[in-house]
C-alpha cells in the first residue's frame, strides 16, 4: 500500500471455504455464478488472481463503461458500446479465449424478460466453453427461470488475518512517512483489529486513518472509536440497531436464575472454553409477562460478556417488494455474522412470526419463507452469534421456535416477588440520584404486588413529578399515593397474564422463584 486511499484494492488469500467453492465451480466450468458482496475492489482483486491461477483472461461489465478487458493478452478488439446489457451478452458470446467476465450490479437488469432470456441462453452456450460469467452485486436477486442456472456465493466481510495484514500495510506507511505515531501494543492491536470486523476493507481503512488523523497517532484509544465508525455501518443497513455494551445485571431486579445461567458462560467465547470442549452458547428464548425485563436483560447480556449488541426487529425485514423480505434477513445474518462475537437481539419475534400460519392466504408465503430462513440458521449456525428472542405472547409463536437446538435454554419472567421489588426500587432510586435508605423499600414493594419491574419505575417517575410539583424532595408519601392511584398490567390482563403462567409452568425454566398472580380487586 503506497496511501490511505479507501478505494486501493488489496488481494485476500485466507483459506477460507467461500474461495475453495469459487475455485471448484471455476475448474468445474459452472456457466453462471453469483458472488455476494458489497467490495467490488477486494473481489476485482481475488478474481484476477484466480483469473491468473487459472489462464483465463478477466473482463470486466458495467452500465457505464461496458465490457472491457482487465488484462493486456486478447487480441482480438471487443465491440465499442457494450453498455447495453444483451449487447454485452452477445459479445461474451462470441468471445474466443477462456475467461472469467465479471457483471457489476446487474441484478436490476433481471428484472428485465429480455435480459433475463439473454442471460439463459448464454448459459446454455458457456457450458461447452471454459468461460465462467459471475455476477457481482451488494444484494441477491435471482429470477426463478435462472434459479436452477446460477450458483450463488456469500462472500464474508473481511476477516481476522484480513484486518490484521491492513492494518500492518497503514503501520509500515506511517513509521516510513513518519506522519504519525504508533502506540500500539500486541494485545491492543488484537482489541482494534476486533473492533473493526463487520467492515469492508475500504472502511476499516477510512476508519483507521480518520482515526489517526484526529490525534496524529494509532493507540488503545481509538478503540472505540473504531467501534463508533461500526456503528454507523451497522446503522445504515437500515435493519440492525447497534448499542454498545453499557447495561449491566445489576440494573435488573432479581431473576437470578437467569443471572446465574449467564454468569456460568461468561468466559464461553473465549479460546479457553474451546481447549475445554464447549461449545459456544447458542441463544436464550426469553418469554414473560410485559415490562418485567427481557429487553433490559438482553442489553445487560452484552454488557456482562462484554460483547457488542445488535438488536433485530423483525418488523424491518417485511416489506412490500416480493422476495425482499428473505433477503433483508439473509443481510442481517451476514452483519451480524460478520461482528461475531456478539448478542444479537431479536425483540418481540412472535409479531414478526405472526402471520406464519396463514402466510399462505395473505402474503405470498413470504411469512413462511422468513421463518423456515431463520429457524434452518437458528439450527445450523456457526458463528458465535448470541440470539436473546424475546416474546410477550405464545399464542403468536410458532412451536418450532420452541424446539431444543434452536436454544439453549427458554426462560420465562414473571411478575417480580417481594425481595425483586424491593431491588427494582433501590436500582431505580439509585438511578435518580435519591438514597434508597430514606425509603421504606419494604412498604413499597408490598403496595406494589403484582406490578411489573417497568411499572415500579413509572411509580417512582410519577413520584418524582409530584414531588417537584410540591416543590419538596421526594418522599415515601409521594410513591405510596403514586402506588394507589395506578392499576397494574396484572389487573387489567389478569386471564392472559394466567393463561401465559398456565402454559409456561412444565415447559420453561422459571428465571426466578416461584409466585403467584395477585387477586387485587378492582
Amino acid at each position: 500500500m503506497s496511501s490511505f486511499s479507501p478505494g486501493s484494492a488489496r488481494v485476500s488469500r485466507p483459506a477460507e471455504p467461500w474461495l475453495e467453492e469459487l475455485d471448484i465451480f471455476v475448474r468445474a466450468r459452472y456457466p453462471l455464478l453469483y458472488l455476494v458482496s458489497w467490495e467490488e475492489h477486494r473481489v476485482d482483486a481475488i478474481l484476477a488472481e484466480l483469473a491468473r491461477a487459472h489462464g483465463k483472461a478477466l473482463f470486466t461489465w458495467s452500465i457505464t463503461r461496458g465490457l472491457r478487458s482487465m488484462g493486456t493478452s486478447r487480441t482480438a478488439p471487443l465491440p465499442e458500446d457494450t453498455r447495453n446489457p444483451i449487447d454485452a451478452m452477445a459479445a461474451i458470446e462470441k468471445l474466443g479465449e477462456p475467461a472469467l467476465v465479471v457483471l457489476k450490479d446487474f441484478h436490476p437488469y433481471l428484472e428485465d424478460r429480455g435480459v433475463v432470456r439473454a442471460l439463459r441462453e448464454l448459459a446454455h452456450f458457456l457450458k461447452s466453453t471454459f468461460t465462467t460469467v459471475i455476477l457481482l452485486s451488494p444484494t441477491l436477486l435471482i429470477p426463478v427461470e435462472l434459479e436452477k442456472e446460477i450458483s450463488v456465493i456469500d462472500v464474508p466481510m473481511p476477516g481476522y488475518n484480513d484486518l490484521l495484514q491492513l492494518l500492518r500495510e497503514i503501520v509500515a506507511v506511517v513509521r516510513r512517512t513518519n506522519k504519525a505515531t504508533i502506540d500500539l501494543s500486541r494485545d491492543h492491536a488484537d482489541q482494534l483489529i476486533k473492533a473493526a470486523l463487520g467492515l469492508t476493507m475500504a472502511e476499516a481503512e477510512n476508519a483507521f486513518a480518520k482515526a489517526i488523523a484526529h490525534d496524529g497517532k494509532l493507540g488503545p484509544e481509538d478503540i472505540k472509536r473504531i467501534q463508533d465508525e461500526k456503528r454507523q455501518v451497522i446503522r445504515k443497513s437500515g435493519l440492525l440497531e447497534y448499542y454498545p455494551p453499557e447495561e449491566s445485571l445489576g440494573n435488573v431486579g432479581g431473576l437470578e436464575n437467569l443471572k446465574g445461567w449467564l454468569s456460568q458462560r461468561t468466559a464461553a467465547f473465549g479460546e479457553r472454553a474451546r481447549q475445554f470442549g464447549l461449545p459456544e452458547p447458542r441463544g436464550l428464548l426469553l418469554l414473560g409477562v410485559q415490562g418485567c425485563g427481557k429487553s433490559l436483560t438482553a442489553k445487560a447480556v452484552s454488557a456482562h460478556w462484554n460483547l457488542p449488541l445488535l438488536r433485530l426487529d423483525m418488523g424491518r425485514i417485511f416489506s412490500g417488494l416480493i422476495g425482499s423480505s428473505e433477503e433483508n434477513l439473509r443481510k442481517a445474518i451476514r452483519v451480524a455474522e460478520s461482528v461475531a462475537p456478539v448478542v444479537l437481539w431479536v425483540d418481540e419475534i412472535e409479531k414478526g412470526l405472526s402471520g406464519v400460519a396463514s402466510s399462505g392466504a395473505g402474503d405470498t408465503g413470504v411469512s413462511a419463507r422468513v421463518f423456515g430462513t431463520l429457524l434452518t440458521w437458528l439450527q445450523e449456525k456457526t458463528a458465535p452469534v448470541f440470539v436473546v428472542a424475546t416474546a410477550n405472547r405464545i399464542d403468536g409463536l410458532p412451536p418450532e421456535v420452541l424446539r431444543k437446538g434452536r436454544f439453549d435454554e427458554i426462560f420465562f419472567i414473571d411478575l417480580p416477588e417481594q425481595a425483586e421489588r424491593e431491588a427494582i426500587f433501590r436500582i431505580h432510586l439509585r438511578r435518580r440520584k435519591r438514597e434508597p435508605e430514606g425509603f421504606s423499600t419494604e412498604e413499597l414493594a408490598t403496595l406494589t404486588e403484582g406490578f411489573s419491574g417497568a411499572e415500579i419505575e413509572q411509580v417512582v417517575v410519577a413520584g418524582l413529578y409530584e414531588a417537584f410539583a410540591e416543590d419538596t424532595e421526594l418522599a415515601q408519601r409521594h410513591l405510596v399515593r403514586t402506588i394507589q392511584d395506578t392499576f397494574p398490567l396484572s389487573v387489567t390482563m389478569h386471564d392472559e397474564i394466567r393463561r401465559l403462567r398456565d402454559w409456561a409452568r412444565g415447559r420453561t425454566r422459571p428465571a426466578s422463584s416461584g409466585r403467584t398472580l395477585p387477586q387485587r380487586a378492582t
